[in-house]
């Protein structure tokens, strides 16, 4: 369990503004996603609370922390990023790449202690990758990969997972694939869930809570079906939309939308 927080936080890039005067609690072993606009904050938001992007103003806490003051290796060793850019350097293979979730551990570089490797084969377990373990990263699929890198983000062994677009470049059936494993990893291991999605019916059916931004803000932020409204999704895209249950899941459904 990590307690995370951020009280009064502003971003800027050069002299502009992106986060004004941001808080926020992170809800503990749920799915959480962030919603918005392009250009409205959300991934500078996913970068700030991870100690990518550095602030103008404020603090972000850890379990009570300061998470401006602690070693770089104690934050790895509590939360895990995923970006929206991922490069694997050509001609790794997939385990030496989910064996690299576990340099925050360790004491010796390139040393994999007998835990480094149990957790490498549990995090390819649950991922369903171990077949491709000799396999070169770039060699797989879009969904293969994206596993991979979850699988690394696993074998971190972090409480909290911060993803940014995981399902992005993915068909549908891919995007299904990574977001039930999100699920299963938050239901089956309690990981908490942090991520950004721009499809507003996944982001629906596989989230706790969803947080709506709106120029650098957290202008909404609640239950499922608090946040997917004609009137919050209006206030958010600028959309006349038409919102009904999914038969199947029971979570809100955008069904179709026009612009106001």
């Amino acid at each position: 369990m990590s307690d995370i927080r951020a009280e009064n936080i502003s971003v800027a890039y050069d002299q502009q503004t992106v986060i004004n005067d941001l808080s926020l609690n992170l809800a503990d072993k749920q799915i959480t996603t962030i919603i918005g606009a392009n250009g409205c904050g959300k991934s500078t938001l996913l970068k700030a609370l991870t100690r990518i992007q550095a602030l103008k103003k404020g603090q972000i806490y850890i379990d009570g922390q300061a998470i401006a003051h602690l070693p770089t290796k104690a934050v790895a060793q509590k939360i895990a990023l995923l970006p929206q850019v991922l490069d694997a350097a050509e001609g790794i293979s997939v385990y030496e790449l989910v064996s690299y979730g576990r340099f925050p551990h360790q004491k010796y570089l390139g040393s994999l202690s007998d835990e480094d490797r149990s957790k490498i084969h549990w995090a390819m377990e649950v991922t369903k990758v171990t077949q491709f373990a000799n396999m070169d990263v770039d060699s797989l699929s879009g969904g293969q990969r994206q596993r991979v890198w979850i699988a690394m983000a696993l074998a971190q062994d972090t409480d909290t997972i911060f993803l940014d677009e995981p399902t992005t470049y993915l068909d549908m059936n891919h995007q299904l694939e990574v977001l039930e494993l999100l699920k299963m990893l938050n239901s089956d291991s309690q990981k908490t869930i942090i991520m950004v999605l721009h499809d507003l019916n996944l982001s629906a059916r596989f989230s706790d809570q969803l947080i709506a931004m709106k120029k650098g803000k957290i202008k909404y932020r609640g239950q499922v079906a608090d946040i997917m409204t004609p009137e919050i999704l209006q206030d958010i895209f600028q959309i006349d939309a038409t919102i009904t249950e999914d038969p199947i899941h029971k979570c809100p459904i955008l069904l179709t939308y026009q612009l106001t």
